[in-house]
């Protein structure tokens, strides 16, 4: 016979002041034991690996759309054509539709993409991983609008050669993507997370989007007071405004260098904002 008694096998084991330890004292009281929790990822290495987790997701996913994303820029630009020869207006043309481009994947598809994964209980499955919130809003953000700058590009290329502008300073694109699309990226996740319905979430990243190319792409000189008022307010309009200067013959590298400042300001305080709202859906 063994010598271990009944007692031990069924993990009831008394320490010396008489109370019960081990499995089988939670499994008495009801109650499961709880095991120690994964410490928590650090935060680079998070968003490194939500980062590259969505942009192989994008790749499969959206590559059609940014076909249409181009393809929509570039056909506004040969519309535009027609109205505009040259001049301050083209160059505003140029760079509005370059931007928008950004502003389809970034806001448009960004903002449809977290209504839908709340809608769903995505964020259920993002709230169980040991990563920080903000990890998740800027790794599918900075996915986002990398995921931008080959239509991007193609788009600038391609107005520059039917405007007759220069192509020599087409490298501040290298900054304009990156500050436009956190900006864009962090509305579009902000609406997407506090849109109350999925069918929302998609209006409001169609409206930016819209607005984006309303107040963009159009020339700003023939603007109503208004209407140029709501044109400062939108964050791509400074990236948009840097990108034009640098078709000038002499830039004025001060005032490109403020206007990427003022809309990098801005992708701070709107990832900022989708980084609260993330928090606050996925605790709902």
């Amino acid at each position: 016979m063994s010598a271990v008694s009944a007692e031990a096998v069924s993990g009831k084991v008394r320490d010396r002041d008489g109370d019960r330890t081990g499995a089988g004292a939670g499994a008495e009281d009801g109650g499961a034991v709880a095991a120690p929790l994964a410490p928590g990822a650090r935060m680079l290495p998070a968003l490194a690996a939500v980062y590259r987790a969505q942009l192989s997701r994008a790749r499969v996913a959206r590559i059609p759309l940014l076909f249409v994303a181009t393809f929509q820029s570039v056909g506004i630009m040969v519309m535009m054509r027609g109205v505009v020869d040259g001049g301050a207006e083209a160059r505003s043309v140029v760079a509005g539709s370059s931007v928008l481009v950004v502003a389809f994947v970034a806001l448009n598809l960004l903002a449809q993409y977290f209504g839908q994964l709340r809608a769903g209980g995505g964020l259920d499955y993002y709230a169980t991983l040991p990563v920080p919130p903000a990890a998740v809003v800027l790794g599918a953000a900075g996915a986002y609008a990398s995921f931008t700058a080959p239509g991007t590009l193609v788009t600038a290329v391609v107005g520059s050669v039917l405007f007759k502008l220069p192509m020599a300073h087409l490298w501040v694109l290298a900054a304009v993507i990156p500050v436009s699309g956190a900006a864009l990226a962090g509305l579009g996740a902000a609406l997407g997370l506090l849109a109350p319905r999925q069918e929302l979430a998609t209006l409001g990243g169609q409206l930016g989007m819209s607005a984006a190319l309303l107040l963009g792409v159009l020339p700003a000189a023939h603007m109503p007071a208004p209407v140029a008022f709501a044109r400062d307010l939108l964050p791509s309009t400074y990236g948009v405004e840097a990108f034009a200067r640098s078709f000038d013959a002499h830039p004025d590298w001060l005032l490109v260098a403020a206007d990427l400042g003022v809309c990098a300001a801005v992708g701070v305080v709107s990832l900022a904002v989708a980084t609260w709202a993330y928090r606050r859906a996925a605790v709902r």
